[in-house]
């Protein structure tokens, strides 16, 4: 007689992610609420400023939906503080101011992303999935002089997350280090809009705004302060190329 030998499963179950959503609309809050849920996340609400920063200081969450408009604190100083302890959680801002200005304002705190009402929840949830998976996403160990890219006279070290031109050291946002190390990472090589949203904001479609030739107006900017060269082209038609201007 063959005995029936079952092997048995003592993998421990998968975590929920956890999502903190701070916002003031009941109804917005009980339409997210219901379908991430739906979705196997584990959310905690905040419906005031306050609130949502004690929450946000006293956890840890995997991502923060985050409203603009609250009452007690303002959404972009609440953003600017929640990146001030936890330079790393995912930061989705919500509006439904949609203007190029608002949208850039708003990265331009610490958020990762930007999400313009009204929108469909299954909007809300790529984007939600998209910064988790960048996140998630994790990075081989090396040694810090590994970790260094150099482009003519620019240097990166992804180790220390530094810039620096010609010696002097160039202060980025979050955004800007990760558009330019996409750059740097693909050295003359011409990058459509669409790659860069889907590699620096983590989004595979048309935002719809022109963000992309905002951010790499601020980075140039910076690269060429004191008179410097530029080193990104705008490709016309195409996007854009990191390449010395002496280059074809």
């Amino acid at each position: 007689m063959i005995q029936d030998k079952r092997i048995q499963d003592f993998s421990l179950p998968t975590r929920k992610k956890k999502i903190l959503l701070i916002e003031d609309d009941a109804h917005v809050c009980s339409f997210i609420n219901k379908g991430l849920s739906e979705e196997d996340f584990e959310v905690s609400v905040a419906m005031d400023g306050n609130i949502g920063l004690q929450m946000a200081v006293s956890s840890q969450f995997n991502l923060i939906i985050l409203d603009i408009m609250l009452p007690s604190i303002g959404g972009l100083d609440l953003c600017k503080m929640i990146r001030s302890h936890d330079p790393e959680v995912p930061i989705l801002l919500l509006s439904a101011l949609g203007s190029t200005e608002n949208v850039v304002m708003g990265l331009n705190t610490g958020a990762d992303d930007y999400l313009t009402k009204p929108f469909k929840f299954i909007e809300l949830l790529a984007r939600i999935r998209a910064l988790l998976r960048r996140k998630d996403t994790v990075k081989v160990e090396t040694l810090p002089e590994e970790n260094i890219i150099q482009f003519g006279d620019l240097k990166l070290n992804d180790y220390t997350k530094e810039v620096s031109r010609n010696g002097v050291d160039i202060s980025l946002t979050s955004t800007e280090y990760r558009l330019l190390f996409l750059f740097m990472n693909n050295p003359r090589r011409v990058l459509s809009r669409v790659e860069i949203l889907e590699e620096v904001w983590g989004v595979n479609f048309d935002l719809g705004t022109n963000v992309v030739d905002v951010y790499v107006n601020y980075l140039r900017k910076k690269l060429e302060k004191s008179g410097a060269s530029r080193l990104i082209h705008t490709v016309i038609g195409m996007g854009y190329v990191l390449k010395e201007s002496h280059e074809n």
